[in-house]
C-alpha cells in the first residue's frame, strides 16, 4: 500500500472531521460543549456561548484547509498551532466537575466530557501530520495513546446503567447491532460492546510492544470497526442524515471519532514499515 496515500487519507479524514465539525458549530454555537468552556475559561463577560462557537467553529473551517494544503515550514508551524489550540482548549474543560455525573460519584464517570475526551487524538495527529522530529515508531505509540484512552474509558462506562440504556436508540437503529438485543438484555449488550472495546485497544498496545505486524492487522481492524461503526449512525440513527443530526450533538460526538480512525492510519504506516525491514 502506498504510504502517500495513507498520509493523504489521514489529511481527509481530519480535514472532513473539521470542516463537519466546523460547521456544526456555526450553525449550533450555542451548544453545551462552548456553554460549560465559556464558563471554564471565565470568558461571559466577554462573549456569548453562540458566539464562541462561531469562533471556534471558525477555526476548525480555517484548520481544514491548513490540514489539506500546509506543505511548507512556516505554513506547516501555523496548521500545527492551530489544531493543538483546537485539541487543548476542550480537553481543559476535562478539569470542570460539569464533565462529570456526580450522583455516581464525579470523576472517572464522564458525562458531556465523554465528546471532549475524543479532543485528545488531535494532539499525536499534530505530530505526524506536521512535525518531521519524531520517528515512526514514537509516532504509532503517541497516535495510539488516545485510542486506547477513549476505547478503554468510554467502553468502560458502557458497564454502567445509564450508558446502557443511553445508546440503546443508537444500536436498535443499526442494522449491524440491533441483533445484540434479541440475544441479549439491554446491560448485556452493553457490556459485550465495552468488552470489544478494551480487549482490542489491550491488543493493539501488546501488538506494538511485541513489533507482531499480523496481530497489529487484526488490532487495528478490532479498533477501526468501532470507529467507522460509530459514523454508520449518522444514516442509522432516528432522523438519520438531516441537518439536525449532522448538526446536532449526536453529529459532533460522532463525526470526532474520523481522528480515530486517522490515529489507525498512521499506525498503519508503522505497521507497513515493520513488513517492509522483514521483507
Amino acid at each position: 500500500m502506498n504510504l502517500n496515500y495513507i498520509n493523504l487519507t489521514t489529511r481527509v479524514c481530519v480535514c472532513l472531521s473539521f470542516v463537519l465539525l466546523g460547521l456544526s458549530l456555526l450553525f449550533n454555537g450555542s451548544e453545551r460543549e462552548m456553554t460549560t468552556m465559556v464558563g471554564f475559561f471565565k470568558l461571559g463577560s466577554w462573549i456569548s456561548a453562540h458566539y464562541f462557537g462561531v469562533l471556534f467553529g471558525s477555526l476548525m473551517l480555517l484548520a481544514s484547509v491548513l490540514v489539506i494544503v500546509a506543505n511548507k515550514q512556516k505554513l506547516s508551524m501555523l496548521s500545527f498551532g492551530l489544531v493543538l489550540v483546537v485539541a487543548v482548549l476542550p480537553l481543559l474543560t476535562l478539569f470542570d466537575a460539569s464533565r462529570y455525573i456526580e450522583s455516581l460519584g464525579g470523576f472517572p464517570i464522564l458525562g458531556s466530557g465523554q465528546g471532549v475526551i475524543k479532543y485528545a487524538a488531535l494532539i499525536p495527529l499534530a505530530l505526524a501530520l506536521f512535525s518531521s522530529r519524531l520517528s515512526l515508531t514514537q509516532l504509532a505509540w503517541f497516535n495510539y495513546l488516545p485510542v486506547a484512552m477513549v476505547l478503554i474509558w468510554i467502553g468502560g462506562l458502557k458497564f454502567y446503567e445509564f450508558e446502557a440504556k443511553g445508546i440503546v436508540s443508537l444500536v436498535s437503529t443499526s442494522p449491524f447491532m440491533f441483533w445484540l438485543y434479541e440475544l441479549f438484555s439491554v446491560q448485556w449488550a452493553s457490556n459485550l460492546i465495552g468488552s470489544y472495546d478494551i480487549l482490542f485497544a489491550v491488543l493493539l498496545g501488546v501488538a506494538l510492544k511485541i513489533r507482531r505486524s499480523e496481530l497489529l492487522i487484526i488490532a487495528m481492524l478490532g479498533c477501526s470497526a468501532v470507529f467507522v461503526m460509530t459514523q454508520t449512525f449518522l444514516f442509522t440513527a432516528q432522523g438519520a442524515f438531516s441537518a439536525q443530526t449532522l448538526l446536532s450533538g449526536l453529529g459532533q460526538f460522532v463525526i470526532k471519532d474520523l481522528w480515530f480512525i486517522a490515529n489507525l492510519l498512521v499506525i498503519l504506516n508503522y505497521t507497513l514499515q515493520l513488513n517492509s525491514k522483514k521483507a
